[in-house]
Order: structure tokens, then sequence, then C-alpha cells
């Protein structure tokens, strides 16, 4: 992509876009948790194809309409989330927070060949309650409080 392109995109993301770590419930993880990475823009429906750009673009990720009118280009997984704020890094603004945040807990997670383990999963599910600072979270019930309490009641955190 050129840097023009980078830009604009950047810009999109800053203006009708969101950054996201979420701590997602998971009752067939051990561990009970999952911190999912994604990046979403959002465009009403009748300028999707700027959407559909976008994916052609970065190749990942999944459009999807919604009731309200509105689209969203959703990409999900912190290996493409970052590939991408990597390259759009330089031309945020008002997201390069997130950005960073992201960043600083990817490096923190473990590699693909480690399996997560208790302390790490609630170290990290304490970076990700950072993010409520950042975003405009309306329904945000996962927290490190809730993990904390999931991971003792089933004796993997021990105090």
């Amino acid at each position: 992509m050129t840097k023009q392109e980078l830009s604009y995109i950047a810009g999109f993301l800053d203006g009708d876009g969101c950054v996201m770590l979420q701590l997602v419930y998971r009752h067939d993880y051990v561990l009970g948790y999952q911190i999912r990475a994604s990046i979403v823009f959002y465009q009403n429906s009748r300028y999707k194809l700027h959407l559909e750009w976008l994916k052609s673009k970065f190749r990942y990720g999944y459009i999807r309409d919604r009731n309200d009118g509105m689209s969203e280009y959703t990409i999900v997984g912190f290996d493409y989330v970052v590939e991408i704020l990597k390259f759009l890094y330089p031309y945020l603004k008002l997201k390069r927070p997130q950005a960073d945040l992201v960043m600083e807990i990817y490096k923190m997670m473990p590699k693909k060949h480690f399996k997560m383990d208790p302390k790490r999963l609630f170290k990290l599910a304490i970076e990700v309650d950072k993010f409520s600072q950042l975003n405009y979270s309306k329904k945000r019930t996962n927290t490190s409080v809730q993990v904390e309490s999931f991971l003792k009641s089933h004796n993997l955190l021990i105090p």
C-alpha cells in the first residue's frame, strides 16, 4: 500500500473505527477466558464499498451489515491486528494509545507453541482493563476481577 493509502486508512480508523482488546468468557476453555484483539471500521451501509475496498487491501476479516443501517468491517486476532497496526502506526493520531497498548500486551502473550498459564492470564487481564480508559465501552462486563474470580474458584490461581 502507498503512504497515501495508509494515511487515509489511519484517518478512517481514527474517525470511524475502533481498536479493542476484550476478555471473552469461553466455557470450553480450561482458564475460562481468552483475550481477543480486533479492529473494526464502521460505515453507513450505503457506503459499504469503502469497507469492501479496505478488505481488499488487508485480505483479513469480514464485513457484516447491522440492523441499524450500518456496516462493519472487523478484523480479529492478535497477529492480524498487530500487523495492520504496524502499517498504520506512523499515521495514527487518536487511536495511537490503543495501538500502543495492543502491541505492549501482544509482546506479553505466550508464543504459539506455549500455553497460557493462569498467572499470565490474570496479569494480562489487568492490562486489558486499561482499555476501559481509552474506549467508550457500553457493555463491558468481563474484567480482570471476573477472570481472577474464575481462576480462584477453579483452584487455578493460588493467592
